[in-house]
Protein backbone atom coordinates (compact mmCIF):
# COMPACT_ATOMS: atom_id res chain seq x y z
CA UNK A 1 0.00 0.00 0.00
CA UNK A 2 1.19 3.67 -0.75
CA UNK A 3 -0.65 5.95 1.58
CA UNK A 4 0.81 9.79 0.37
CA UNK A 5 -0.57 12.58 3.11
CA UNK A 6 -1.32 16.04 2.14
CA UNK A 7 1.65 18.37 2.51
CA UNK A 8 1.79 20.68 4.61
CA UNK A 9 1.08 24.34 4.54
CA UNK A 10 1.85 27.66 6.02
CA UNK A 11 -1.78 28.41 6.35
CA UNK A 12 -3.34 26.24 9.20
CA UNK A 13 -7.16 26.96 7.39
CA UNK A 14 -5.71 25.43 4.19
CA UNK A 15 -4.93 22.30 5.50
CA UNK A 16 -8.17 22.12 7.09
CA UNK A 17 -10.12 23.23 3.71
CA UNK A 18 -8.26 20.22 1.92
CA UNK A 19 -9.14 18.04 4.83
CA UNK A 20 -12.54 19.52 4.86
CA UNK A 21 -12.93 18.46 1.23
CA UNK A 22 -11.72 14.94 1.63
CA UNK A 23 -14.31 14.60 4.45
CA UNK A 24 -17.06 15.55 2.78
CA UNK A 25 -15.98 13.56 0.10
CA UNK A 26 -16.54 10.37 2.32
CA UNK A 27 -19.60 11.38 3.30
CA UNK A 28 -21.14 11.54 -0.23
CA UNK A 29 -19.68 8.12 -0.95
CA UNK A 30 -20.94 6.56 2.34
CA UNK A 31 -24.76 8.06 1.07
CA UNK A 32 -24.52 7.10 -2.65
CA UNK A 33 -23.28 3.48 -1.28
CA UNK A 34 -26.64 3.33 1.16
CA UNK A 35 -28.43 3.85 -1.96
CA UNK A 36 -27.56 1.26 -3.98
CA UNK A 37 -27.76 -1.11 -0.64
CA UNK A 38 -30.85 -0.26 -0.18
CA UNK A 39 -31.82 -0.48 -4.17
CA UNK A 40 -30.69 -3.99 -4.47
CA UNK A 41 -32.35 -4.92 -1.31
CA UNK A 42 -35.83 -3.12 -2.42
CA UNK A 43 -35.46 -5.32 -6.04
CA UNK A 44 -34.25 -8.46 -4.11
CA UNK A 45 -37.39 -8.49 -1.80
CA UNK A 46 -39.28 -6.75 -3.67
CA UNK A 47 -40.07 -4.23 -1.10
CA UNK A 48 -41.88 -1.05 -2.53
CA UNK A 49 -41.90 1.30 0.21
CA UNK A 50 -37.60 0.99 0.26
CA UNK A 51 -37.29 1.44 -3.08
CA UNK A 52 -39.74 4.70 -2.59
CA UNK A 53 -36.95 5.97 -0.22
CA UNK A 54 -34.42 5.33 -2.18
CA UNK A 55 -36.10 7.21 -4.76
CA UNK A 56 -37.07 10.47 -2.89
CA UNK A 57 -33.39 10.56 -0.67
CA UNK A 58 -31.91 11.15 -4.46
CA UNK A 59 -31.66 14.73 -3.92
CA UNK A 60 -29.65 14.79 -1.07
CA UNK A 61 -26.48 12.74 -3.26
CA UNK A 62 -27.55 15.80 -5.83
CA UNK A 63 -26.91 18.52 -3.25
CA UNK A 64 -23.93 17.31 -1.76
CA UNK A 65 -22.66 17.70 -5.51
CA UNK A 66 -23.14 21.12 -5.26
CA UNK A 67 -22.18 21.69 -2.47
CA UNK A 68 -18.64 20.48 -2.18
CA UNK A 69 -18.08 21.29 -6.16
CA UNK A 70 -18.70 25.16 -4.72
CA UNK A 71 -16.57 24.27 -1.97
CA UNK A 72 -13.85 23.16 -4.23
CA UNK A 73 -14.22 26.50 -6.41
CA UNK A 74 -13.42 28.12 -3.50
CA UNK A 75 -10.40 26.98 -2.74
CA UNK A 76 -9.15 27.16 -6.74
CA UNK A 77 -10.36 31.14 -6.46
CA UNK A 78 -8.89 32.10 -3.05
CA UNK A 79 -5.85 29.55 -2.81
CA UNK A 80 -4.41 28.89 -6.07
CA UNK A 81 -3.54 25.34 -5.36
CA UNK A 82 -0.37 24.03 -7.00
CA UNK A 83 1.12 20.42 -7.34
CA UNK A 84 -0.63 17.74 -5.30
CA UNK A 85 -2.78 20.18 -4.02
CA UNK A 86 -4.13 20.94 -7.13
CA UNK A 87 -4.57 17.59 -7.87
CA UNK A 88 -6.36 16.56 -5.09
CA UNK A 89 -9.28 19.60 -5.69
CA UNK A 90 -9.49 18.38 -9.57
CA UNK A 91 -9.98 14.71 -8.08
CA UNK A 92 -12.60 15.71 -6.03
CA UNK A 93 -14.66 17.37 -8.70
CA UNK A 94 -13.97 14.40 -10.65
CA UNK A 95 -14.89 11.96 -7.99
CA UNK A 96 -18.81 13.75 -6.66
CA UNK A 97 -19.54 14.09 -10.18
CA UNK A 98 -18.93 9.95 -10.63
CA UNK A 99 -20.63 9.81 -7.13
CA UNK A 100 -23.71 11.75 -8.38
CA UNK A 101 -23.90 9.88 -11.86
CA UNK A 102 -23.76 6.67 -9.52
CA UNK A 103 -26.62 7.88 -7.40
CA UNK A 104 -28.70 8.46 -10.67
CA UNK A 105 -28.09 4.76 -11.59
CA UNK A 106 -29.30 3.31 -7.85
CA UNK A 107 -32.46 5.81 -8.38
CA UNK A 108 -32.68 3.67 -11.57
CA UNK A 109 -32.52 0.57 -10.01
CA UNK A 110 -35.08 1.26 -6.98
CA UNK A 111 -37.55 2.66 -9.88
CA UNK A 112 -37.11 -0.97 -11.70
CA UNK A 113 -37.84 -2.41 -8.18
CA UNK A 114 -40.84 -0.55 -8.10
CA UNK A 115 -42.19 -2.03 -11.40
CA UNK A 116 -40.95 -5.17 -11.00
CA UNK A 117 -42.72 -5.60 -7.99
CA UNK A 118 -46.15 -3.84 -9.09
CA UNK A 119 -46.12 -6.44 -12.24
CA UNK A 120 -45.53 -9.23 -9.71
CA UNK A 121 -42.37 -10.56 -11.64
CA UNK A 122 -40.70 -13.76 -11.31
CA UNK A 123 -37.78 -13.55 -8.99
CA UNK A 124 -35.58 -16.36 -10.65
CA UNK A 125 -35.15 -13.49 -13.27
CA UNK A 126 -33.41 -11.46 -10.56
CA UNK A 127 -30.67 -14.10 -9.87
CA UNK A 128 -28.01 -12.97 -12.40
CA UNK A 129 -28.86 -8.92 -11.78
CA UNK A 130 -28.63 -9.42 -8.00
CA UNK A 131 -25.21 -11.06 -7.83
CA UNK A 132 -23.73 -8.38 -10.63
CA UNK A 133 -25.34 -5.81 -8.16
CA UNK A 134 -23.48 -7.22 -5.37
CA UNK A 135 -20.24 -7.08 -7.17
CA UNK A 136 -20.51 -3.57 -8.23
CA UNK A 137 -21.23 -2.80 -4.42
CA UNK A 138 -18.31 -4.34 -3.49
CA UNK A 139 -16.04 -2.14 -5.99
CA UNK A 140 -18.07 0.95 -5.03
CA UNK A 141 -16.34 0.38 -1.46
CA UNK A 142 -13.14 -0.66 -2.49
CA UNK A 143 -12.99 2.62 -4.76
CA UNK A 144 -14.29 5.33 -1.58
CA UNK A 145 -11.90 2.78 0.45
CA UNK A 146 -8.41 3.29 -1.64
CA UNK A 147 -9.66 7.01 -2.15
CA UNK A 148 -9.88 7.53 1.95
CA UNK A 149 -6.34 6.07 2.47
CA UNK A 150 -4.71 7.32 -1.08
CA UNK A 151 -3.63 3.51 -1.59
CA UNK A 152 -2.88 2.81 -5.62
CA UNK A 153 -2.66 -0.83 -4.61
CA UNK A 154 -6.51 -1.10 -3.62
CA UNK A 155 -7.70 0.82 -6.41
CA UNK A 156 -5.79 -1.25 -8.93
CA UNK A 157 -7.15 -4.29 -7.40
CA UNK A 158 -11.18 -2.60 -7.30
CA UNK A 159 -10.68 -1.51 -11.15
CA UNK A 160 -9.16 -5.40 -12.20
CA UNK A 161 -13.07 -6.12 -11.02
CA UNK A 162 -14.33 -4.10 -13.80
CA UNK A 163 -13.64 -7.04 -16.78
CA UNK A 164 -15.44 -9.36 -14.25
CA UNK A 165 -18.62 -7.19 -13.84
CA UNK A 166 -18.94 -6.10 -18.04
CA UNK A 167 -18.93 -10.12 -18.67
CA UNK A 168 -21.63 -10.66 -15.77
CA UNK A 169 -23.56 -7.62 -17.41
CA UNK A 170 -22.82 -9.31 -20.98
CA UNK A 171 -24.13 -12.99 -19.42
CA UNK A 172 -27.30 -11.47 -18.18
CA UNK A 173 -28.91 -10.16 -21.44
CA UNK A 174 -27.92 -13.52 -23.08
CA UNK A 175 -29.98 -15.35 -20.34
CA UNK A 176 -33.26 -12.43 -20.68
CA UNK A 177 -33.25 -12.81 -24.30
CA UNK A 178 -33.88 -16.28 -23.93
CA UNK A 179 -36.90 -15.40 -21.55
CA UNK A 180 -38.51 -12.83 -23.71
CA UNK A 181 -38.27 -15.72 -26.42
CA UNK A 182 -39.85 -18.63 -24.88
CA UNK A 183 -42.38 -16.12 -22.86
CA UNK A 184 -43.17 -12.97 -25.00
CA UNK A 185 -45.59 -11.67 -21.77
CA UNK A 186 -42.20 -10.96 -19.95
CA UNK A 187 -40.67 -8.70 -22.16
CA UNK A 188 -41.85 -5.49 -20.02
CA UNK A 189 -40.35 -7.22 -16.99
CA UNK A 190 -37.09 -7.93 -19.08
CA UNK A 191 -36.92 -4.86 -20.39
CA UNK A 192 -37.04 -3.46 -16.70
CA UNK A 193 -34.30 -5.53 -16.10
CA UNK A 194 -32.04 -5.20 -19.10
CA UNK A 195 -32.03 -1.13 -18.19
CA UNK A 196 -31.09 -2.26 -14.49
CA UNK A 197 -28.55 -4.72 -15.52
CA UNK A 198 -27.02 -1.91 -17.38
CA UNK A 199 -27.33 0.79 -14.58
CA UNK A 200 -25.19 -1.25 -12.75
CA UNK A 201 -22.51 -1.92 -15.46
CA UNK A 202 -22.58 1.57 -15.10
CA UNK A 203 -21.75 1.89 -11.51
CA UNK A 204 -18.83 -0.47 -11.91
CA UNK A 205 -17.38 1.66 -14.83
CA UNK A 206 -17.85 5.01 -12.35
CA UNK A 207 -15.97 2.87 -9.40
CA UNK A 208 -13.18 2.44 -11.68
CA UNK A 209 -12.93 6.12 -12.44
CA UNK A 210 -12.79 6.78 -8.83
CA UNK A 211 -10.06 4.05 -8.84
CA UNK A 212 -8.23 6.32 -11.75
CA UNK A 213 -8.20 9.34 -9.93
CA UNK A 214 -6.82 7.87 -7.21
CA UNK A 215 -3.37 7.19 -9.14
CA UNK A 216 -3.69 10.72 -10.53
CA UNK A 217 -3.86 12.05 -7.38
CA UNK A 218 -1.04 9.99 -5.69
CA UNK A 219 1.24 9.42 -8.68
CA UNK A 220 0.41 12.37 -11.03
CA UNK A 221 -0.19 10.05 -13.71
CA UNK A 222 -3.74 10.17 -15.97
CA UNK A 223 -4.33 6.36 -16.73
CA UNK A 224 -7.81 7.27 -18.24
CA UNK A 225 -8.69 5.72 -21.25
CA UNK A 226 -5.52 3.20 -20.70
CA UNK A 227 -5.56 -0.99 -20.60
CA UNK A 228 -5.35 -2.38 -17.00
CA UNK A 229 -2.34 -3.46 -17.83
CA UNK A 230 -1.29 0.18 -18.12
CA UNK A 231 -2.80 1.69 -15.43
CA UNK A 232 -1.20 -0.91 -13.17
CA UNK A 233 2.29 -0.16 -14.40
CA UNK A 234 1.49 3.93 -13.81
CA UNK A 235 0.15 3.09 -10.46
CA UNK A 236 3.55 1.24 -9.59
CA UNK A 237 6.20 3.50 -11.39
CA UNK A 238 7.27 6.49 -8.57
CA UNK A 239 7.62 9.65 -10.04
Amino acid sequence: MENTKLGHHISQQFEEELQDIRTRVMTMGGLVEKQLSDALMALSDMNSELAEVVVTNDYKINALEVSIDEECTQILARRQPTASDLRLVIAVIKTITDLERIGDEAERVARMALHFAEAGGDRKMLVGILHLGELVRGMLHGALDAFARMDTEAAINVAREDPKADREYESILRELITYMMEDPRAIPNVVNIMWSARALERIGDRARNICEYVIYLVKGKDVRHTSLDKVESEARNRK
